[in-house]
């Protein structure tokens, strides 16, 4: 159950210096990501990019604004956004092990994704509108199947999420593996996180969604930290438990299906950011929500910036580091805190 003391000490004045505090980190985060990297790009270069003492023709001018600063972007982007939906699902379904793909829209977007990509369609237009495609199909399925004919009950939805999962994994592994190597090595590198194709033109496209999602999710925090507490004392309470989990389950799917259109599958993001939150600040969704969204982006961008220096001048996936950072993580999480759900 939610602390009363948690909540009695979140005020706005305190979310706005705590996120200010988390801001100035994913600035010095993003900093630090500019300049690392194979080419030699120091802090200098980025005070000269600013002021505009650095040449236009510099390369080094192309490679920080065309290439480093789009990629870190849609980094933060897509954490803040896995982030978040960690967050609302974890409440909603009152599970710490809940993920923003546990109900198979990540499997529906890589199914449309993977089906883009075996049929040659680009990655600039065709991969992510089949991607977006593919997580509709997953949303419709779960709520048609498990939501709709059987009420919103956690355990419903959970095992429609994984039949879902199931097929669609393998339907992917067909595609695998009837495919010719160059497009084997595009759909394997996408299915574990693909930042590198990046575009501002994009980037404006995905961020007024997920700003407008956040929003639309923080005004529904107070009813979160009630339906934690249970769905039955959530409804004594006034809650209309049933259309605030519709709610937030359509839009953290559309949300989710949109970040895996431009960067593909990146997994324990959304794991392991909010439980980090929830321990550091308790429960309180009002706290909650923003400060692991920008947790998120600041863990991301982090992971992605070894990606893409681990291995220099090659790059991992960014998938990969995160599976390797949280994986042991999560574990030692379970084993100090997997029974102490309810009193967080």
């Amino acid at each position: 159950m939610i602390s009363r003391h948690a909540h009695a000490i979140v005020t706005p004045g305190r979310v706005v210096v705590i996120c200010m505090i988390m801001g100035a980190v994913l600035a010095l985060t993003m900093t630090v990501a500019l300049v690392a990297g194979t080419a030699d790009v120091s802090f200098s270069h980025i005070i000269g990019i600013i002021t505009g003492s650095l040449p236009h023709d510099d390369p080094l001018r192309l490679i920080v604004l065309k290439i480093r600063l789009p990629r870190i972007i849609l980094a933060g982007i897509a954490g803040f956004s896995l982030a978040l939906g960690g967050v609302v699902f974890q409440a909603i379904l009152r599970n710490p092990l809940a993920d923003p793909f546990i109900l198979g829209v990540s499997s529906g977007s890589a199914f449309g994704a993977v089906l883009a990509i075996f049929f040659g369609l680009g990655f600039s237009f065709g991969v992510p509108v089949c991607s977006f495609a593919g997580a509709l199909l997953t949303i419709y399925l779960v709520m048609s199947l498990g939501a709709k004919r059987m009420g919103m009950e956690s355990s419903t939805i959970l095992l429609t999420g994984v039949i879902i999962n199931a097929f669609f994994t393998a339907v992917i592994m067909f595609f695998i593996s009837v495919s010719a190597d160059e497009r084997l090595h595009s759909m394997l590198f996408w299915l574990y996180g693909d930042l590198s194709r990046s575009r501002i033109g994009q980037l404006g496209f995905i961020a007024p969604i997920v700003l407008a999602v956040f929003l639309w999710l923080y005004s529904l925090s107070k009813e979160l930290n009630i339906i934690t507490t249970g769905d039955d004392i959530a409804a004594q309470l006034g809650v209309n438990v049933g259309a605030v989990k519709k709610t937030c389950l359509v839009l953290v799917s559309l949300l989710m299906g949109l970040v895996v259109a431009f960067s593909g599958l990146i997994g324990f993001v959304g794991l392991i950011v909010p439980h980090l939150a929830r321990m550091a600040l308790r429960a309180d969704h009002r706290m909650l929500i923003p400060v692991a969204s920008l947790g998120g982006a600041i863990f991301l961008i982090a992971a992605d910036t070894l990606a893409r220096t681990l291995v220099s001048p090659g790059e991992l996936p960014v998938g990969v580091v995160t599976a390797f950072m949280g994986a042991p993580f999560f574990i030692l999480l379970l084993r100090k805190r997997g029974g102490q759900w309810s009193r967080s």
